[in-house]
């Protein structure tokens, strides 16, 4: 099928969601070329694989930063002209470790689970604008480069090995299932196969279930962390 954008339909900006200072600028850029956003989709983000016991705090800040500051920071800036024109989505890509804990990954479940928190609350705040959307989607794993960009226990040391994602979710497939839940304004969607997707009914439905399950899978991906056959495959 032959697309039919021109180049006027396609704008390309380089963004850094670190550098919070440049986000109205970037915002502005847009609206003037497009004349509007109709959909914010945060998708910026590091994942972790470290124990908190060897984690330097600087990773804790700098995951923060990235997960979760930057991203309200550029939703901050959407969010202002969407409530002008009354319309808009914002999506986000979360995780389904912003619903459950793991172990090896403790400020990117933080980050996650910030925020779930932080859009579940805004959502509460737009009632008087019902056609603004807040979306939250919580992949398990999908294939993707993340796994090669985790941060480790210091911010200069990157992992060695990422592991096989033959098992992984497809991006197509993820990126399909986004799109559906976007065109039919769900408010939050879990994407994942199982197990993960057991894990999450299990931790929503019953806590105390997943948190015994957690602990003993926990302590064997965490002996096979320390002995080095640590996979992509442990976690989403």
């Amino acid at each position: 099928e032959i697309s039919s954008l021109s180049e006027n339909d396609i704008l390309v900006l380089r963004l850094d969601l670190t550098d919070r200072s440049s986000h109205e600028a970037a915002t502005n850029s847009v609206l003037k070329h497009f004349g509007k956003i109709d959909v914010l989709v945060n998708n910026g983000g590091r994942s972790q694989r470290s124990l908190f016991v060897d984690t330097n705090l600087d990773v804790y800040n700098a995951i923060i930063e990235l997960n979760y500051l930057g991203t309200i920071s550029l939703t901050k800036y959407v969010l202002n002209h969407m409530i002008q024109r009354k319309k808009g989505k914002i999506v986000t890509v979360s995780s389904v470790m912003g619903i459950m804990g793991a172990p090896l990954a403790t400020g990117y479940c933080a980050s996650k689970h910030a925020l779930q928190g932080f859009f579940n609350s805004l959502r509460t705040e737009l009632t008087d604008y019902p056609e603004i959307s807040i979306i939250n989607i919580c992949p398990g794993p999908v294939q993707s480069k993340i796994i090669q960009n985790v941060f480790t226990e210091n911010l200069a040391k990157s992992l060695e090995t990422s592991g096989d994602q033959s098992h992984k979710m497809p991006t197509d497939r993820c990126c399909q299932l986004t799109l559906v839940s976007m065109a039919n304004d769900l408010k939050e969607a879990w994407i994942s196969d199982h197990p993960y997707l057991a894990v999450c009914y299990l931790w929503q439905y019953a806590p105390t279930w997943a948190w015994w399950l957690m602990n003993r899978m926990g302590k064997r991906r965490i002996q096979n962390f320390k002995s080095g056959v640590v996979s992509a495959s442990q976690s989403p």
